[in-house]
C-alpha cells in the first residue's frame, strides 16, 4: 500500500484524504469567502470608474509587496522548527516577539513620514491611505503565526471561523459605506437613523471606505485570535531566534521577488502608460485578473493545507512517491478550474463578477489563468528547498521571475497600439512567462537536491486535453444559451470522466 506511515502521523486516514480533507476545509472558507468578496468587485467595478478602482488596485499592490517585508519568511520557519524543536511554544513565542519588535518599528516610521511617503508614491494629497494601510499591514503581520499555530495543529475549523469574520465583517462595511448610507441619505424622513449616518458618514469620500473596512477587518482578526496568544512566553530564545532568521532570510527575498511577479505589473502599468489612461488601464487589468477566481482560491486553500502536511510527510520513507502522486491529482484540479472558467467565462462569469466599462480586458483572462496554473506547480515544486532548508534557492528563482517580469514589462508596456502585445496583454504575457520559467527551473534544480519521480505523461497529458477541449469552445459557436451551455457542460465531462477513467485505478490501489 503506497505509503504505510510507522508512525500515527496520518493514520488510521489515507494521506490523499488527509490533504483533500484540509484542503476543503480551508478551501470552504476561501471558496465562501472569496465568492462573497467577489461580490465586491462586482460592487467596484460598479460604482467606481476604472481609474479609482486602479487607485485601489495599486495601493494594495504595495500592501502585497510590504507584507513579505514585515513577516520577512517567519511563517514558513515557523512550521520549520514546529516540526524539529520539542518545545514547540518557544518557537511561537520567539517567532511572535520578533514580528511584535519589527512592527512596532514599522509603524512609528510610517506614522513619522506618511507625507513624505505618500508624497514619493505620487498621492501626495492622502497621507491618511499611508497611515491606514500601516496600520492594517502591521495587525496583518501579528496575525500570520497565530494562524500558522493553528494550521500546524490541524485546527482547520476555527482558521476558517476566524478567516470568515474577516471576510464577513469586510464585505458588511463595505455594503454599509457604499450603499446603504448613500440610499439612507436619499430619505431625509428616515429619522434616527438618517441622523447615525449622518453622525459616521462622509458623502465626499469613495474608495476611502474600501481601505477603512479592510483596516477594522483586520483589527478585528487580531483580536479573534488573542487566544492564541495564552501562555506565550514574552522572552525569545536567543539561539533558536538566529537559527530562524538564517532560515528564513532568503525567504525574504523570495517572497519581496515573488511579489515583484505577483503585483508590480499593475505599478508599472500606472507609470509607463499615458497618464491620461494609465489608471483606467489597471482598473481593468486588475478587475479582469480577479477572473482567475476560481483558480486562486484552490490554489490559496490548497497551500494552507499542504504546507504543514508536506513538512510532517517528510519523515516517511515513501514520501517522495507521495508529493508525485499528489502533483498528478493537483494538475487533474487545476487544468479542470482552468476549462470550467474558460468555457462558462462569456455567458456567466464575465457579466456577473465585472462591469461593462471593465470588459475590453478579456483578452487577458486565459493567459492569467494558465500563469496561476504555472504558479501552482512551481508552490508543490518548491516543497525541496524548504525541507533541505535550500531557501537561498527559492530566492535565487524569484529573483530570476522577477528580473523576467520587470523586464518584459518595461519592454512590452510603452509599445503603441499597433503592435501585437501591448499595455496589459504585455503586463500578461510577462507574467505567463515569468511563472512558466520559475516552474522549469525550480523542477530542473530541485531534481539535483531532492528528486521526485514526477510523472510527465499526465502532467502534459490532462493540462494538454483542457487545454484542446477550451480550443473545441471558442471554435464552436453555438446560439441560444441553452445549447452552449448544453455543449460547455459536455466538454467538462469529457474532461472530468477521461480523468476520472485514468486515475480509479491508481486512487482505489492507495486507499
Amino acid at each position: 500500500m503506497l505509503f504505510q506511515p510507522k508512525t500515527n502521523t496520518f493514520a488510521p486516514m489515507n494521506p490523499f484524504k488527509k490533504l483533500a480533507g484540509q484542503t476543503a476545509v480551508y478551501g470552504l472558507s476561501s471558496v465562501v469567502g472569496r465568492i462573497l468578496g467577489y461580490l465586491l468587485v462586482w460592487l467596484y467595478t460598479r460604482v467606481f470608474l476604472p481609474e479609482e478602482y486602479g487607485t485601489v488596485s495599486v495601493f494594495y499592490a504595495y500592501a502585497a509587496f510590504l507584507m513579505v517585508v514585515l513577516t520577512y519568511g517567519m511563517e514558513t520557519a515557523f512550521f520549520k522548527f514546529n516540526e524539529t524543536e520539542e518545545n514547540k511554544e518557544k518557537v511561537f513565542s520567539t517567532g511572535m516577539i520578533s514580528l511584535i519588535f519589527s512592527s512596532v518599528i514599522f509603524l512609528f516610521l510610517t506614522s513619522f513620514f506618511a507625507q513624505t511617503i505618500a508624497g514619493w508614491i505620487d498621492y501626495a494629497a492622502h497621507p491618511e491611505y499611508v497611515l491606514w494601510f500601516a496600520w492594517m499591514l502591521a495587525m496583518d503581520a501579528l496575525s500570520k503565526i497565530p494562524f500558522a499555530r493553528l494550521r500546524a495543529q490541524n485546527r482547520a475549523l476555527r482558521f476558517a471561523a476566524i478567516n470568515m469574520a474577516n471576510i464577513g465583517i469586510n464585505i458588511g462595511l463595505n455594503l454599509f459605506f457604499l450603499l446603504f448610507c448613500p440610499f439612507v441619505l436619499k430619505h431625509e424622513s428616515w429619522g434616527l437613523l438618517n441622523g447615525f449616518v449622518h453622525l459616521v458618514y462622509r458623502p465626499d469620500w469613495g474608495i476611502e471606505y474600501i481601505f477603512i473596512a479592510n483596516l477594522i477587518a483586520s483589527a478585528s482578526t487580531l483580536i479573534l485570535l488573542i487566544p492564541q496568544f495564552i501562555g506565550m512566553r514574552w522572552k525569545p530564545d536567543q539561539k533558536l531566534l538566529k537559527t530562524m532568521f538564517i532560515y528564513a532570510f532568503p525567504l525574504l527575498f523570495a517572497g519581496m521577488a515573488g511579489i515583484v511577479n505577483e503585483t508590480f505589473d499593475r505599478l508599472l502599468l500606472r507609470y509607463l502608460l499615458p497618464p491620461d489612461i494609465a489608471a483606467s488601464q489597471v482598473g481593468i487589468y486588475s478587475a479582469c485578473y480577479k477572473i482567475s477566481i476560481l483558480m486562486t482560491i484552490f490554489i490559496q486553500a490548497y497551500k494552507y493545507a499542504a504546507e504543514p502536511f508536506f513538512f510532517a510527510a517528510a519523515k516517511e520513507k515513501d514520501a517522495k512517491i507521495l508529493y508525485a502522486r499528489i502533483m498528478d491529482y493537483f494538475i487533474i484540479v487545476v487544468s479542470f478550474i482552468f476549462l470550467a472558467t474558460m468555457v462558462y467565462l462569456d455567458d456567466f462569469i464575465m457579466p456577473f463578477l465585472i462591469g461593462e466599462n471593465y470588459w475590453a480586458g478579456k483578452g487577458v483572462i486565459p493567459i492569467l489563468m494558465m500563469a496561476n496554473l504555472f504558479l501552482g506547480v512551481y508552490y508543490n515544486l518548491s516543497i525541496w528547498y524548504k525541507l533541505t532548508s535550500r531557501t537561498i534557492w527559492g530566492a535565487w528563482i524569484s529573483l530570476i521571475g522577477a528580473i523576467i517580469t520587470l523586464a518584459l514589462n518595461f519592454w512590452w508596456i510603452p509599445l503603441g497600439p499597433d503592435h501585437l502585445i501591448h499595455g496589459y496583454m504585455g503586463s500578461a504575457w510577462a507574467t505567463f512567462i515569468c511563472y512558466g520559467s520559475m516552474m522549469v527551473i525550480s523542477y530542473l534544480i530541485g531534481q539535483r537536491y531532492f528528486p521526485v519521480k514526477y510523472n510527465f505523461g499526465r502532467f502534459f497529458g490532462y493540462l494538454g486535453l483542457a487545454i484542446l477541449l477550451y480550443g473545441v469552445s471558442i471554435n464552436i459557436t453555438l446560439d441560444g444559451l441553452f445549447f452552449r451551455l448544453v455543449f460547455h457542460t459536455f466538454l467538462l465531462a469529457v474532461f472530468a470522466g477521461t480523468a476520472y477513467l485514468f486515475e480509479k485505478p491508481r486512487l482505489a490501489s492507495s486507499l
